[in-house]
């Protein structure tokens, strides 16, 4: 017999806990089930064992609304990260509804039963097996977990040392005393630069062009003194809402003033790098702030190791891999034993399920994004994505809570089907992201439009989205609520 849940969450990383616990405390009659291809909880920060990783946001905001994060560090590695997740799943009896080993590969959606009939492939078997729920909810992130991007780099098959990504990072890896050129200037690169740096011979950071890197400090001495004072969940509170709020302001400013935003940032680089190094150069992006993302570097590490002599940053493009390393178009040779491709995501929508809705085939990139997370004609189907201008939590949190607040409107009104219906009316975007990343610009097709006003637009504003996805009407006309057929 298949088995049934009322709702099926895909992905046990950040947003897959996030969702187990909203739907426990808001909608406790629901059944559910959580599917996880991989054998462990943690998603990205399980997966990723390259040298330094760790957050590239404040955990008072990278954690969850309901379990405040209580370690020293405000930006953690991820073994910390991880600790906190396991004892989230512990903490709240969440682990025993986890399926490890279990990929989601074809979801079919039926009007005469309003239900989903899920094919499930098992990692170790790939045996496939069905099962079927009334609500699927995908918190499976938006990165392929099979591979990273590497470019197409002419000459790489005759380098004679390593070549690496960091998505394929083996822990037992001996770089030590090695020359070691890590290309990219990303938020993984200026993580890696600055750790090796205290092992390798060398690190050369090989950017082809510079991006924003700030510095913030790794403990938050506000909030580790509010903790001595203060009740734990209350002091959290505070410094996740102080967080926010600079989080929101410092965006805003960035997009009101970039040009004095801008300046701000490359003067605090020049005092962390000296007089004499040439930051117009290395560290002086030719796009305002917060057109990409910008590069966190806890206590200025990277700067650190650039006085130090441990690592340097050459900005130039790659001509061609030789032998021995790597020729630029400058005709400068590095000579190196290790190269490191810290050169992005392969993106991917859905974790390329194939959806059908009454024997239809769905494409995500023709439906029209609803509130961030549903999408014009899909049924009982939502979808976490995370803030890109600021912590991820925040909008799986917020999803979350909106997914179960449906829910309960649907038990309550005794609806069976809950579609968000474009009308054609509605005037597109096709900056769904509104970034110009590169890893953003190479997947633009695959993801799925956006409206120019509310509820049809992926704001990326968590003050806004508070109002409208917590507190808004859930019936507001945009999104058509119904009994079943049969």
């Amino acid at each position: 017999m298949t088995e049934k849940f009322d709702v099926l969450v895909v992905g046990a990383g950040i947003s897959g806990i996030g969702a187990g616990y909203h739907l426990q405390k808001k909608c406790p009659g629901a059944s559910y089930v959580i599917l996880e291809g991989r054998d462990k909880i943690g998603g990205t920060w399980d997966l990723f064992k390259y040298p330094g990783i760790r957050s590239d946001s404040d955990m008072y905001t990278l954690g969850f609304r309901f379990k405040p994060w209580k370690e020293q560090e405000a930006i953690a590695d991820a073994p910390s990260i991880l600790n906190y997740l396991n004892e989230t799943v512990e903490q709240f009896n969440i682990k025993e509804k986890i399926r490890f080993g279990k990929y989601v590969r074809n979801a079919t959606w039926s009007s005469s039963s309003s239900s989903w009939t899920v094919d499930i492939e098992d990692k170790s078997t790939n045996e496939i097996t069905q099962m079927s729920c009334n609500f699927i909810f995908m918190c499976s992130g938006y990165y392929s977990y099979k591979e990273g991007y590497t470019p197409e780099f002419k000459g790489i098959e005759d380098f004679k040392g390593d070549v690496i990504h960091p998505q394929k990072w083996d822990e037992n890896y001996d770089y030590s005393g090695k020359k070691v050129v890590v290309v990219g200037s990303g938020a993984t690169a200026v993580t890696l630069v600055p750790e090796m740096a205290k092992k390798a011979g060398h690190v050369t950071m090989l950017q082809r062009s510079p991006t924003y890197v700030v510095s913030a400090p790794e403990k938050d001495k506000m909030a580790n003194n509010l903790r001595k004072y203060l009740p734990l969940k209350l002091s959290y509170l505070i410094i996740r809402w102080r967080n926010i709020l600079r989080q929101q302001y410092y965006f805003r400013l960035c997009r009101k003033y970039p040009q004095g935003v801008k300046r701000a940032i490359i003067r605090e680089v020049k005092k962390a790098l000296g007089s004499d190094y040439d930051v117009e150069k290395h560290f002086t992006p030719d796009y305002n702030p917060w057109e990409q993302r910008m590069c966190l570097v806890p206590d200025g590490d990277l700067f650190e190791q650039i006085r130090k002599g441990n690592a340097s940053v050459v900005t130039d493009q790659i001509e061609k891999f030789t032998e021995k390393g790597i020729l630029l178009k400058s005709g400068k040779e590095i000579i190196t034993d290790i190269i490191i491709t810290a050169t992005g995501l392969n993106l991917e929508m859905l974790s390329n399920i194939n959806l059908t809705v009454d024997n239809k085939p769905i494409d995500i990139s023709q439906t029209i994004t609803y509130k961030g997370m549903m999408y014009s004609g899909i049924p009982n189907f939502a979808s976490t994505f995370g803030y890109t201008n600021a912590s991820w939590t925040l909008g799986a949190d917020l999803t979350s809570e909106y997914v179960c607040r449906v829910i309960n409107h649907m038990k309550k009104k005794n609806y069976d089907v809950a579609c968000p219906e474009n009308d054609s009316k509605v005037e597109t975007d096709p900056d769904y992201l509104n970034l110009t990343s590169g890893y953003i610009k190479r997947a633009q097709h695959i993801f799925p439009q956006q409206g120019k006003e509310s509820p049809w637009r992926n704001n990326q504003n968590f003050l806004r989205d508070v109002f409208q996805i917590r507190y808004g009407r859930i019936d507001d006309g945009e999104i058509t609520f119904s009994k079943s057929i049969s």
